[in-house]
């Protein structure tokens, strides 16, 4: 309600008009509350000392969640002086309330502090990872996961959470592409926004309800070489029509804050950078809220060769940097930098009113302990609905990336199956990356979730058959955090031994392999993307048995799976489903339920491809077919992807045809209906998300070969079919020119509607203006 003068609602006005003025008196009290605020914030600066200012510009950690070498001490006593604005990493109702209190009862000038803490998929009950619950296509799904991870976090006295990361990757060598939803603006920024109101709920003051942290702002999924907190460096182009949609998408959808990011965009690092924090972010966008930096981010531009602390914790402030995480710039050097006029009380006033205001709006200054109920602690937090709703949205997640001879499913009663690979019977990499408050003893494995399926009907012959990896230094990189990966007693001959005997023993081989836990994530780059090498071994030499092998396979990235694609009967990317991983995955391999993710990021047949995105530019020397010599192609290697964006089998095959148009000529703000027929051919019911994509092979710039421009998900019985019709407006033509201008150019435009970004249905148009 609060954009209800924007242009795009100008509907919503005469509708208030002529029904009562309602938006109206909505915008109204919107109005005067933000005026009470005002008043309120204002009043509170004038009583507070420079010291009390730049204090709540100071986020410091309380130990908990620690991503970086620094920490920080006398946390206790920062609180009470005023020296502390925020803490994160701290939770539980009575550590928050000891908090509190000393910051409200033991401060001059009592200000609540603001709890944060990275809460990325799921506070205790863990979800699939982002990347994963991207591959659900499924909105309400994901507006639901950060609904109940709100209600957790709040359970335990958080306000705040560093969420949603909204980075465009299209680099999978890139730890954190795990963290995302994935290399498509359209569908980042609808994912974006929905877990925004997800996390911030109808009101930001209810109990439940917690400030969402978009990030990293900006562009920090395009790191060069894919590798962590590595430099940036993209066209204006690149950055406004790929890169920028999903943080614009979850500001316009109210989030709170926003962080900066580690990289530097045009040769300046974010957290300094002030074209990025204030002309772009507040000028053009008008975001209201606050930015904070990343952990130790303001310190490390030092290392980038822009200054000492003092220096450049100046131009922070300048630039729009409004609360620094951990490191204490802020606290340790504008006091100095004010007094030698290298900063002015306008810009310390700005950034501590934004936190102040922050503060206000989550209606910390009515009620600092809010979430504070010990009770709600206990019944809101890894409860059975919040289990279910995990264990429904890991199913719809699971990507089916092959199926020979419709292996799959499996049949629930008779014969036997050999259950092998380093995460058959695991339950900590059932969680994958950014779990701070997860706890993965309560985990269910996939041994656990198949016997729970199947009980006694069908024999289970189980074999670690390998370790996650026989490297040591590659171990020890892995194990940042005590016990995360270890070596088995026996020798790796004699694993694979074992996995060779069960699978002699048994009728089919379900092999549970990939990546652990600490494989991808923050820090978690890798060169090579491919299942490490000790269970690659372990695959091979059951594939020499000749048995129907079935891929159970956990990623935090698109992985090199061609190998496995042309050994393995069926393959099931599962990514890390969390809590009810093994519930689930059982669920989808014996058809509780029919598997309907599709993929948001591109699988490469190797990593040279990388990078590797289906909204690419053409080249003026396409390959297709015929001679490949002075073609853009690679002499060893296919140019095409594994599996394309959009990609996703079913139990059930989805016929596609009768793609029509309403008109193939029109002028100005028409709008063109696509309709196109869907048939369930299969023997299942099943789930189809039928994808649009729009061409623009005239414009006035090199154009991407497609761009999604809408998706719906839908239902088929077999035998089923319906029509799907999108609508298309002009709005869906736009882009950034050469002048950085949104607009769309007349011309010829390909209509594609279709399974994924490979197999569409096609028909062109010719719009004029």
């Amino acid at each position: 309600m609060k954009k209800i003068f924007t242009p795009k609602s100008a509907i919503c006005i005469s509708a208030a008009l002529l029904f009562g003025f309602k938006s109206v008196n909505v915008n109204a009290q919107t109005t005067a509350e933000t005026a009470k605020m005002n008043a309120f914030v204002s009043g509170l600066m004038k009583k507070m000392t420079i010291d009390e200012k730049i204090g709540q510009l100071n986020l410091v950690t309380g130990g908990m969640a620690i991503t970086g070498s620094v920490t920080n001490s006398g946390i206790g006593d920062g609180v009470k002086n005023g020296s502390i604005g925020g803490i994160f990493g701290l939770y539980g109702t009575a550590e928050v309330r000891k908090m509190q209190e000393a910051a409200v009862k033991g401060s001059r000038l009592h200000i609540p502090l603001i709890f944060g803490l990275d809460v990325i998929h799921g506070h205790r009950t863990i979800f699939p990872i982002p990347l994963g619950m991207s591959a659900t296509w499924d909105l309400d799904l994901i507006k639901q996961s950060a609904r109940i991870a709100a209600k957790e976090a709040t359970a335990e006295g958080l306000n705040w959470v560093f969420s949603p990361m909204v980075d465009i990757a299209r680099d999978a060598r890139w730890g954190r592409i795990s963290e995302g939803s994935g290399e498509d603006p359209y569908l980042g920024g609808r994912i974006a926004a929905a877990m925004v109101r997800g996390y911030q709920g109808t009101s930001l003051k209810n109990a439940d309800a917690v400030m969402a942290c978009v990030k990293h702002f900006a562009l920090y999924g395009g790191a060069e070489a894919g590798r962590e907190y590595n430099t940036v460096d993209m066209s204006r182009l690149a950055m406004y029509n790929y890169y920028l949609p999903p943080y614009k998408a979850a500001l316009d959808a109210g989030a709170g804050s926003i962080m900066s990011s580690f990289n530097t965009v045009d040769g300046v690092p974010s957290t300094v950078n002030k074209w990025l924090l204030t002309d772009l972010l507040r000028k053009q966008w008008g975001f209201k809220g606050f930015v904070v930096s990343d952990y130790t981010s303001l310190n490390e531009v030092t290392n980038h060769g822009l200054g000492d602390l003092q220096t450049v914790s100046a131009r922070a402030i300048n630039a729009g940097l409004d609360m620094d995480m951990v490191g204490e710039g802020y606290l340790k050097t504008l006091k100095k930098s004010l007094q030698e006029k290298k900063v002015t009380i306008a810009d310390i006033d700005r950034a501590c009113r934004l936190v102040l205001e922050a503060k206000y709006k989550l209606g910390l200054f009515d009620n600092p302990y809010k979430s504070l109920d010990p009770v709600r602690e206990k019944n809101d937090i890894m409860n059975e609905a919040n289990r279910t709703a995990a264990r429904v949205t890991a199913e719809h997640s699971f990507v089916l990336l092959k199926n020979d001879a419709q292996t799959l499913p499996l049949k629930k009663a008779g014969g036997s199956i050999a259950l092998v690979g380093p995460l058959a019977n695991n339950k900590r990499d059932m969680l994958g990356t950014w779990v701070i408050g997860g706890e993965w003893e309560k985990s269910v494995s996939v041994m656990e979730g198949i016997q729970r399926v199947v009980g006694d009907k069908v024999k289970i012959n189980y074999a670690k058959g390998s370790n996650i990896t026989d490297d040591t230094t590659f171990m020890k990189r892995l194990n940042f955090g005590p016990g995360m990966v270890s070596l088995d007693k026996k020798s790796p001959k004699d694993m694979i031994d074992d996995a060779v005997d069960a699978a002699k023993r048994s009728d089919i081989i379900v092999a549970v392999v990939g990546e652990s836990q600490s494989m991808s994530g923050e820090s978690s780059s890798r060169s090579d993307i491919g299942i490490p090498e000790s269970q690659q071994k372990m695959l091979k030499e059951l594939a020499k048995l000749g048995k129907p092998m079935v891929l159970v396979v956990f990623n935090g990235r698109p992985l090199t799976l061609q190998w496995e694609n042309d050994n393995a009967t069926a393959i099931l990317d599962v990514w890390a489903p969390g809590t009810e991983a093994g519930n689930a995955i059982a669920n989808v391999l014996f058809g509780n339920y029919n598997p309907s993710g599709k993929l948001t990021t591109t699988f490469p047949r190797s990593v040279g491809q990388i990078p590797l995105y289906y909204n690419h530019l053409n080249t003026g020397r396409p390959y297709t077919d015929g001679p490949t010599k002075f073609k853009s192609n690679y002499l060893d290697i296919d140019n095409s992807p594994l599996y394309p964006f959009g990609y996703g089998l079913s139990y059930s095959k989805f016929e596609y045809s009768n793609l029509k148009l309403s008109k193939t000529n029109l002028k100005g703000n028409e709008t063109l209906t696509a309709t196109v027929t869907v048939t369930n051919k299969g023997q299942y019911a099943g789930e189809e998300t039928v994808q649009l994509y729009i061409g623009d092979p005239e414009a006035s710039i090199s154009r991407p070969v497609k761009e999604l421009k809408d998706f719906k998900k839908l239902s088929l019985q077999v035998g089923e079919k319906k029509e799907v019709t999108f609508a298309i407006t002009p709005d869906k033509l736009k882009f950034f020119n050469s002048d950085l201008k949104y607009d769309w150019e007349p011309g010829k435009f390909v209509i594609e509607v279709g399974t994924n970004s490979d197999i569409t249905e096609k028909a062109s148009v010719k719009w004029l203006k």
